[in-house]
């Protein structure tokens, strides 16, 4: 039977406990027609599926003691609250109920993000473009542990142990590592790479003072989108999408399309929160094209929904021919991205003052 049928008449059974309506909304949009990207400026994206504030809090809670544990922002610990990681987990990842696995993935999204700001952003914190390569090619030995004699081991982890941001990646892939099995982690560890060539291609132009056509600056975001999180979805909910399917030439196009139309739902939030020398999208287009600000972000909001009205269509096809558990992941991967999308319209990081 195939997920049209399914889905027709109910919710999958692992979604059924949850909201009205839940798992229909992505049954919905992979039964909608591909339209062309609406012309009002509207993204073309799912809302959150499920919002429990009780639930988020404690996560951030717990997640505040890890980071001070780890020593990552200190002095900034209620900046970080204001954030609500916890609850971005929380909206993201709606099947899933036990703060254990909320926090795991938690951890893993802060790891990465205090590292863009302490080794690629923020100046402040640290930052500084030409050492970002030599860092980064450092901090995946801990996530992706580097073998070597004992005599030099030895120095590698006296470094390790000085760096607050390899201490936030060693106990957050130590506590993946609970629940992800060996296929799981070692596609975490392989994105992980993938995200920090990234950031040394990022860090190239701000030493060369170079801005990036769109083709490249869209290159770099394929790389350095939010597949590193969302690789975590099935970990998170207690199975396994099986390599031969998870790496399906059109699996894969499917989740890096999803991927990279997330990750430009926060070019469109970030950019009021970032120096002038920092890119985004809108900023991007503004500089290459000539656009103004409003056109640029108008422009950012067709390139999204291009991106994801090609994500549905994929996901149809794919679902219509596809095992159970690639049904579901693809179903959770579409409430992943409506939960993206309520956390970046109401997180502290770019919406001061905002009600969470």
């Amino acid at each position: 039977m195939s997920v049209i049928s399914d889905l027709r008449g109910a919710p999958p059974p692992h979604l059924r406990a949850l909201l009205p309506g839940l798992g229909m909304s992505a049954a919905r949009a992979f039964l909608k027609p591909l339209v062309a990207p609406p012309e009002d400026g509207r993204l073309y994206c799912p809302d959150a599926i499920r919002d429990d504030p009780a639930l988020g809090a404690l996560v951030d809670d717990r997640l505040l003691r890890w980071a001070g544990e780890v020593g990552i922002y200190p002095g900034r610990l209620d900046k970080l609250r204001s954030y609500g990681f916890g609850r971005y987990m929380m909206l993201a990842h709606p099947a899933v109920s036990d703060p254990d696995r909320l926090l795991m993935a938690t951890k893993c999204l802060v790891a990465e993000w205090a590292a863009d700001d302490y080794y690629v952003d923020e100046v402040e914190l640290g930052a500084e473009p030409a050492v970002v390569g030599s860092r980064l090619a450092r901090l995946i030995s801990v996530v992706d542990p580097a073998q070597m004699v004992p005599r030099y081991a030895a120095d590698m982890d006296g470094y390790h142990r000085l760096q607050p941001i390899s201490e936030a990646f060693r106990t957050a892939v130590e506590h993946l590592s609970v629940y992800a099995s060996p296929a799981q982690l070692g596609r975490f560890q392989h994105q992980m790479a993938i995200l920090f060539l990234a950031w040394t291609q990022e860090a190239d132009w701000h030493v060369n003072r170079r801005t990036p056509p769109v083709w490249e600056y869209l290159v770099q975001r394929h790389l350095n989108s939010y597949l590193p999180p969302m690789i975590l979805i099935d970990v998170l909910a207690g199975y396994e999408l099986p390599a031969h399917e998870f790496y399906h030439p059109e699996v894969r196009r499917a989740f890096t399309t999803a991927g990279n139309a997330a990750v430009i739902v926060n070019d469109l939030h970030s950019g009021p929160a970032e120096s002038d020398t920092d890119f985004n999208l809108p900023r991007v287009l503004q500089l290459n094209e000539g656009l103004s600000h409003r056109a640029a972000m108008a422009r950012t909001v067709e390139i999204h929904n291009e991106l994801m009205h090609t994500f549905v269509g994929l996901a149809t096809q794919l679902s219509a021919a596809g095992s159970p558990n690639l049904r579901r992941f693809l179903a959770d991967t579409w409430a992943w991205l409506g939960g993206s999308r309520r956390w970046h319209a109401t997180t502290g990081r770019y919406n001061h003052g905002s009600q969470r």
